[in-house]
């Protein structure tokens, strides 16, 4: 029965349309994403906490070439207790330490994963945009289920949303990318080799504000993860990220109708 049985995610296209797949167990994510989602996990927490006390160590930011304490900064970080830094007391050159070390794996982690994305055509396949996605009427309609918690169930549960495939994008392709880039000029050894992308960002203060800007969109994003996980239902989801297989949510639609198949069943 499908109900029961095990299938790949692309398995699911080529069953009828009309095959209810509430309770099946479905192999919804690669290997490749797994391994790729842990070492994130890992590598962007002990970035962000070293981050924050690089940050203790000149809490203002600057636009432009230079920066300095007399000079006028656009935003004032606060300062960050101990708990919430690597390492937890005042060490600027360790936490730099940790921070590079930490920036490489995720710089070629990313690298490897768009590379094998790309191979194994999980861009292709999950996260083109089409043009009923990108309508009004349906940016609007997901933006409310959104807001209503309304999560998706049946087969629309192992199909990124609208707005799933938007964060998505900007995030993997915009904002890491950038992340990366900005955190290279930071670095005089890179700017030895490579100076353009800092003037093309205008200058250093410039590059430091656009990092610290970045890593505040990826800790909200984590927060948003962390909370619709929550929502959705945590051990499915997590359990779908550490053995690749999920159960797909029933859809309230089918469930009367199951419901009426076991009593003639059981009769």
């Amino acid at each position: 029965m499908i109900e029961k049985a095990e299938m790949m995610t692309s398995d699911v296209e080529e069953i009828d349309k009309g095959a209810s797949l509430a309770g099946a167990l479905v192999y919804r994510h690669r290997l490749p994403t797994r391994l790729w989602h842990w070492t994130n996990a890992v590598t962007i927490i002990v970035m962000l906490m070293s981050g924050l006390m690089i940050s203790n160590a000149h809490p203002h930011l600057y636009w432009g070439e230079y920066g300095a304490n007399l000079d006028h900064a656009w935003f004032h970080p606060p300062h960050f207790p101990g708990w919430a830094t690597i390492p937890s007391t005042y060490n600027l050159a360790l936490a730099r330490h940790w921070h590079l070390f930490f920036a490489w794996i995720f710089a070629f982690g990313l690298l490897a994963f768009m590379l094998v994305s790309l191979v194994n055509r999980h861009i292709q396949r999950d996260l083109t945009l089409t043009r009923a996605e990108l309508a009004p009427a349906h940016l609007w309609q997901d933006i409310k289920d959104h807001a209503r918690l309304k999560f998706p169930t049946g087969r629309e549960a192992l199909r990124f949303n609208i707005l799933q495939k938007i964060t998505y994008i900007g995030v993997v392709f915009v904002v890491l990318p950038l992340l990366i880039v900005t955190g290279l000029s930071l670095s005089p050894g890179f700017n030895a080799v490579m100076h353009w992308p800092l003037d093309l960002m205008g200058g250093r203060s410039s590059a430091r504000s656009i990092h610290f800007i970045c890593a505040g969109l990826i800790a909200a994003f984590i927060v948003l993860h962390l909370t619709l996980v929550l929502l959705a239902g945590p051990y499915n989801e997590i359990r779908s990220m550490i053995t690749g297989r999920f159960r797909v949510p029933p859809d309230p639609v089918e469930m009367p109708q199951r419901s009426l198949e076991l009593s003639e069943e059981m009769s």
